[in-house]
């Protein structure tokens, strides 16, 4: 396996498997070095009862960037997640040109809205700042509301491949080269992505049968398998397709167990990713 150093930008909860609790574990296990940057902390996810606890760690950004740059640490890759506000996004813009190598590969999941509306706590126009990240990316990987509410595009829960292939075109024109569009589906029995080629306009979609469940942060476990595998020289489809299969093993890992409600049973699967992987 390929002992790439990347770098993972997100927010950390100490408990729930979502963000870096999930992020580093799974690129790890695929023989990746993962090196971390914390943007919060978090005693639990959100979708805990309230009176959890957050400390926003957006002053620590830039000392540790200008730490690394004393050091001349740099990274094959770097992927973001979860940016609580516009002035992340900058930094994250300022750490990327700072340390990402010349052929190095960004990979941004505009982690920041599902089910048709922005997260708590995003300001309305926080989109267009997400979409200024994306613009610097070779892969993005957004759900169809953050699709939608970065192209300022109608958000509808039927539709057809007309309307998909539109949003992957305004997708493209945000100046990204790569578009991995999650949660697509065309029949109430299957749910998969759409693999876009920006530059050449090639169109590819995966499906698997669609579960009885939706659990909480099967995002991040999708975007860390997805890099852990296009870190090891799978193309973006392929690394797509695997992503996916595993996503849904972790859900059939988790599926009988209702206290199990916060997360996946990630790790009871990094064996078939790391053998998938290899293979």
């Amino acid at each position: 396996m390929s002992r790439e150093k990347i770098l993972t930008v997100q927010d950390i909860s100490c408990v729930g498997q979502c963000s870096l609790t999930v992020a580093l574990p799974v690129i790890s296990a695929c023989g990746i070095e993962t090196c971390v940057l914390p943007t919060a902390v978090l005693s639990t996810h959100t979708a805990f009862k309230p009176g959890w606890t957050f400390r926003d760690l957006t002053c620590d950004i830039e000392p540790i960037s200008k730490h690394w740059e004393s050091e001349n640490i740099t990274f094959k890759a770097i992927y973001t997640g979860y940016l609580g506000s516009r002035e992340q996004v900058d930094l994250i813009l300022k750490l990327i040109e700072r340390h990402l190598e010349k052929d190095g590969t960004a990979i941004v999941d505009p982690a920041m809205a599902d089910g048709g509306v922005l997260y708590k706590g995003f300001p309305e126009d926080f989109p267009k700042d997400m979409a200024r990240l994306c613009a610097v990316a070779d892969v993005i990987l957004p759900n169809i509301t953050e699709a939608c509410l970065m192209t300022d595009s109608e958000f509808r829960t039927e539709y057809d491949e007309e309307y998909i292939l539109s949003l992957l075109g305004k997708l493209g024109k945000l100046g990204c080269k790569k578009v991995v569009l999650t949660g697509v589906s065309f029949s109430p029995e299957k749910l998969g992505i759409a693999v876009y080629d920006c530059k050449t306009g090639k169109t590819d979609y995966y499906f698997n049968d669609k579960l009885p469940r939706m659990s909480h942060g099967t995002g991040d476990v999708y975007a860390s398998a997805f890099v852990g595998a296009y870190m090891n020289g799978k193309s973006v489809y392929d690394s797509a397709a695997l992503a996916a299969d595993y996503t849904v093993k972790t859900i059939e890992a988790t599926i009988d167990d209702d206290s199990h409600w916060y997360g996946v049973k990630f790790e009871k699967e990094l064996g078939y990713l790391i053998d998938r992987i290899k293979n």
